[in-house]
């Protein structure tokens, strides 16, 4: 079978697994996918009452945090996998403010990790994201892959990238070292579910008819549901210290944005905002101390991504993303949104 080797993982009947961030969009899903096949599944929550998107899911519920060693240890004991998709995730960025969340970053990720060892889980699958895979070099005529390292600093003073990267090159290093550990770095993510509109704020907006104007950007989208299946691949047929990037559709924003204001016949963008005036408003935020939005900070660094490592190794395969536009949708109302 592709992708299985000797740090291919064979579990046992009964296997059980432990998600860092169930009660998110992405853990959710990751959760179900467990379920569905055959996993015992122990989720962590900060809050004793949130369930996130996934209801009355037959989960054990732990109560624990990030931030204390002790929570991470208790949970993690007697799991084969741990899925780590609960990352921190610094929403803004103001010049001064970076150095502090990287450093807040990286001790949690350490945190996991001694927790992990400590436990002895046999692997670690780590939610990382499509920022850490850098630009392909200058005048390279290709997508980029799992080989494009981000360069730290490259897209100037952002917290989120910054902290990412970090992060995700402290599980790489363990797992260089001999901890069992994937990194698995999905696109932009979209479905149903998404509880905290990671990315249904756009699909919401265009719906909508919110967006005047377009930025000649491209990227990568794909099925939160097809991000879980990913995860799941990756816990048996990933291989310890390798990146995988979960992508399915390349696409530009304008078409992204077409698709779905022709689907619901709204007003299309009307006109283009360059990446040079993007840049300038960023300066002008830097000047002020004004923060801004990490994603917008980076936009002219956004790119298509070469998804073949995941389809042959671990067998990622993709829905139709007009399904995917259509099952959000749905959610978005079965759960009182307004749309």
């Amino acid at each position: 079978m592709v992708g299985q080797g000797k740090n291919s993982l064979k579990l046992p009947a009964g296997k059980s697994c432990l998600i860092l961030g169930a009660t998110g969009f992405i853990g959710g899903h990751i959760a179900l996918t467990a379920l569905e096949q055959g996993y015992r599944v122990r989720g962590l929550r900060r809050d004793p009452n949130s369930t996130g998107h996934i209801g009355h899911a037959s989960i054990d519920w732990v109560d624990g945090d990030l931030q204390d060693y002790n929570s991470l240890a208790r949970a993690m004991q007697g799991v084969e996998v741990v899925f780590h998709a609960a990352g921190f995730y610094p929403v803004h960025s103001k010049p001064d403010e970076v150095q502090a969340q990287v450093a807040f970053a990286s001790d949690q990720i350490d945190r996991v990790i001694d927790a992990a060892r400590q436990a002895s889980v046999a692997r670690l699958i780590y939610t990382s994201s499509l920022t850490t895979i850098g630009n392909p070099s200058p005048g390279t005529k290709r997508l980029a892959d799992e080989t494009d390292l981000y360069q730290p600093g490259s897209v100037g003073k952002s917290a989120y990238y910054e902290a990412k990267s970090a992060m995700e090159s402290r599980v790489l290093a363990a797992s260089q070292s001999g901890f069992p550990a994937v990194v698995l770095n999905p696109t932009a993510v979209f479905g149903p579910g998404d509880i905290h509109l990671t990315m249904g704020r756009l699909l919401l907006a265009a719906r909508r008819g919110m967006f005047i104007a377009w930025v000649p950007a491209t990227t990568n989208v794909i099925d939160v549901r097809d991000v879980a299946a990913g995860h799941l691949a990756a816990a048996r047929r990933g291989m310890i210290s390798e990146r995988y990037i979960l992508g399915a559709y390349n696409t530009s924003l304008r078409t992204l944005i077409d698709l779905i204001t022709s689907q619901f016949r709204v007003h299309p963008p009307r006109f283009e905002v360059s990446l040079q005036t993007i840049d300038r408003l960023v300066r002008m935020a830097d000047m002020f101390h004004i923060s801004t939005g990490n994603h917008l900070r980076a936009i002219s660094h956004w790119q298509s991504f070469n998804t073949e490592k995941a389809e042959t190794q671990l067998g990622l395969t993709h829905r139709p993303f007009e399904q995917t536009i259509i099952d959000s949708f749905e959610w978005f109302r079965s759960h009182g949104m307004r749309v």
